[in-house]
């Protein structure tokens, strides 16, 4: 078992904006459109600029265009809504965003056949959705696949009966904690545990300000220091800049890489850079329209593909 992969999923975006509804067409709204166009276009820009850093030391980029038709303004991150497992399983995740859940799309299988890609089987979990229970992907759910863990800090989008029912489909130890940030002064949590930790090979990038209560830190420390990770520790601050939104990747000759965006890199510290090119060099790449608007990074774009070769 493999913590890492040189195989990922990329999303093309043709909608990319802030996700919110729109109001009735006026002279506003149309405005408003040709804004929205040119903030697809710069996230277009930064998405081709990003796949050909990863492309150019050999990590297999699959790219696969979104669909006009679904408007799905956040389509750009794919881990949210399925990840690939190395038995040949897909999970597919119910979603909090109603315009989200169009993001799922089959087609996206077919083309991963079509790379040669062995599936087995599809776990779905979307029916959740009906109750109001949603659990998104590897936004939610941070893997250990090596140690089987999975770690999960819950949120109104990440249910903790809904993430121990996928420990046990997947045969993970389930790790739980509730990450917090604060937002005007209130301590509210963090949508998604993606954004405050990392896993890799032996290190994890995390956030452990975020987890208030003390036990909870303990027991996560505990988890990570017990499977032999260097815990880097980052701010808040840093947080808010992505350098959570991290992951470690393969490359030409199994070179491990660390993906992040250029604000997450620009973020750390000298000292947590040499933390981390102990083990790997470090790749990041602008994304500033997509942190913007998307609030989400380099990450969250990237669903690694660990599906076996048919």
């Amino acid at each position: 078992m493999q913590q890492t992969t040189d195989t990922i999923l990329m999303i093309r975006p043709v909608n990319f904006r802030m996700n919110e509804q729109t109001a009735v067409n006026n002279y506003f709204q149309e405005d408003l459109d040709i804004k929205n166009a040119e903030i697809n276009a710069k996230a277009q820009a930064e998405f081709d600029a990003f796949v050909q850093k990863l492309r150019a030391v050999g990590i297999n980029v699959i790219v696969e265009d979104d669909d006009k038709l679904n408007d799905t303004p956040d389509s750009i991150f794919p881990n949210n809504w399925v990840s690939f497992h190395a038995n040949g399983d897909i999970a597919k995740y119910p979603m909090f965003a109603e315009n989200r859940r169009r993001e799922r799309r089959d087609e996206v299988f077919v083309r991963l056949e079509d790379e040669g890609f062995l599936i087995e089987n599809i776990v779905d979990y979307t029916s959740a959705e009906q109750e109001g229970f949603f659990l998104e992907g590897t936004g939610s759910i941070i893997l250990d696949r090596v140690n089987r863990k999975a770690y999960c800090a819950l949120s109104p989008r990440a249910d903790e009966d809904l993430f121990i029912e996928f420990c046990e489909d997947f045969e993970y130890t389930p790790v739980i904690f509730t990450a917090y940030q604060t937002v005007e002064g209130n301590r509210l949590p963090i949508y998604h545990t993606n954004v405050m930790m990392c896993i890799a090979e032996n290190f994890a990038v995390i956030c452990l300000d975020t987890i208030d209560d003390k036990k909870e830190r303990k027991n996560v420390v505990k988890h990570l220091k017990q499977d032999g990770k260097e815990i880097i520790s980052i701010t808040e601050k840093q947080m808010h800049q992505f350098a959570g939104n991290m992951l470690q990747l393969q490359g030409e000759n199994k070179q491990l890489y660390l993906i992040m965006s250029a604000s997450a890199h620009q973020s750390l510290t000298p000292n947590q850079v040499k933390s981390i090119e102990k083990y790997c060099p470090i790749i990041s790449s602008t994304l500033e329209t997509i942190e913007t608007c998307g609030g989400g990074s380099a990450r969250c774009m990237m669903a690694e593909v660990f599906l076996p070769k048919a």
